[in-house]
């Protein structure tokens, strides 16, 4: 009888352990917000969307308030046509700048909005217009190394080999 008892708390403690790692996956996917009710989609376009994701936290003075619903290529354009799904009970400025930010150095990407200070008030399937594309680090550390070689000194052939 002790040892059916034992089994039985073995089996709840899996169970929880299995439940909690559901939780934590969901979590760190963004996933655990898709059940919320949707809020206005806004777009904005970049040059470069890095590494952002659909699903992605749309931020606001740090604060969550949307996410990102599709990304997608504007054939015209060739620009990178991100759409947001900002909450209801946040409204922006027409005049609100998007960028793309990464959360640490190798963190996730997501969308920080800075609002303006415009009267009116963007509208659903409004267009974010100013916009500041994601920062690849490869380029940083390229350019880094491009400007470092250029500014090595070079060997001069008049100094006769005298220190």
């Amino acid at each position: 009888m002790e040892r059916r008892a034992v089994d039985w708390w073995v089996g709840i403690f899996v169970l929880l352990g299995l439940a909690a790692l559901v939780l934590l996956a969901l979590r760190v996917g963004n996933l655990a917000e898709l059940g919320r009710d949707g809020g206005y989609p806004i777009s904005a376009s970049f040059e470069s969307v890095g590494g952002l994701r659909e699903n992605a936290p749309v931020k606001l003075g740090g604060v969550s308030v949307g996410r990102v619903s599709n990304i997608r290529i504007d054939p015209k354009s060739y620009l990178a046509v991100v759409t947001l799904e900002i909450d209801p009970a946040i409204k922006l400025p027409v005049d609100t700048g998007a960028s793309i930010y990464t959360a640490g150095l190798l963190g996730e990407q997501y969308v920080s909005l800075s609002p303006g200070g415009a009267p009116d008030m963007m509208k659903p399937q409004g267009q974010i217009s100013i916009t500041q594309s994601a920062i690849s680090l490869e380029e940083i550390i390229g350019q880094f190394l491009y400007n470092k070689a250029a500014e090595s000194p070079k060997a001069d052939s008049s100094a006769g080999g005298e220190f």
